[in-house]
């Protein structure tokens, strides 16, 4: 398997590349490895403060939501938070023994007092700053009038296997490689194929039809289905692929491809090893 990346084609949070030499099952194979095998921070456990509080002015604040205390921790989960895996291990492998170190987790405190909304944002991290949430607009929860939020919060890593919160991955997909193709010996250049195609693949260009984004065809063939010439040809290979995936901002796109790469070999190392102890 062949992975070869298009130009202009990356941004931190996405990327799209042709995958070349491999077959429908291996790049599926990378697309779940992407979505469950690539580890990344997301808050696991929180801890709300019970009870009444009072700011500067003397203003009583009773801790309390207009939703269960569940529900805010489980939306908590879900912020992305940025990850540096070189710096962090797995908990329960760590040498603190789970307890909790700056080498498997992160702390953060949550404050806020209505009337208000909450997000993301407010989360405040009690360590490195570069680990404040990717995104600070996620909104969390709207407080009313004398009603507050006080609570602590511990992130640390996971997979998608676990749990959709550790999922780094979202929209990742793939499709055969396209090739269309256009006769203008038969080609009458009525201009009926450029309006039925959803991707614009084809465009007038010197006064003719002609493939101005082959690769954003999706192999639906209603160009195919509308010509009346005959002149139009889609093909697909069945051993290359266009191939392509975001992020949610916990991880950059290349870091998270790399990784899954990794995930695969071990996989495969296991799987032969395996093999190997059946046979002998």
């Amino acid at each position: 398997m062949q992975i070869k990346l298009l130009k202009d084609q990356e941004t931190e949070t996405w990327i799209r590349f042709v995958v070349t030499e491999a077959s429908p099952e291996k790049v599926n194979a990378l697309r779940r490895a992407l979505m469950m095998d690539v580890p990344k921070l997301a808050i696991d456990d929180v801890e709300f403060h019970l009870g009444s509080s009072v700011d500067a002015e003397g203003n009583e604040y009773e801790s309390i939501s207009p939703v269960f205390d569940e529900i805010v921790a489980h939306r908590l989960g879900l912020v992305p938070i940025p990850t540096d895996l070189e710096l962090f291990g797995f908990r329960d492998q760590c040498s603190c023994g789970g307890e909790g170190c700056p080498s498997c987790t992160v702390y953060y405190s949550l404050e806020k007092r209505g009337p208000c909304e909450v997000y993301s944002g407010d989360l405040s991290c009690l360590g490195d700053a570069r680990f404040q949430p990717a995104d600070s607009l996620i909104p969390i929860v709207r407080l009313g009038e004398r009603q507050g939020i006080l609570a602590y919060a511990i992130a640390e890593l996971g997979t998608g296997r676990q749990h959709a919160k550790w999922q780094p991955t979202h929209g990742v997909g793939y499709k055969y490689f396209p090739t269309v193709t256009i006769d203008h010996s038969k080609c009458d250049n009525g201009g009926t194929c450029i309006k039925v195609c959803p991707k614009q693949v084809m465009k007038f260009k010197d006064q003719k039809v002609q493939v101005v984004d082959n690769d954003a065809c999706v192999l639906c063939e209603e160009c195919v289905k509308v010509c009346r010439t005959d002149a139009i040809k889609v093909k697909w290979s069945e051993n290359k692929f266009i191939f392509e995936f975001e992020t949610d901002g916990s991880l950059s796109a290349r870091v998270a491809l790399i990784k899954a790469l990794e995930a695969l070999e071990r996989t495969f190392d296991e799987f032969r090893e395996k093999v190997a102890s059946l046979e002998g």
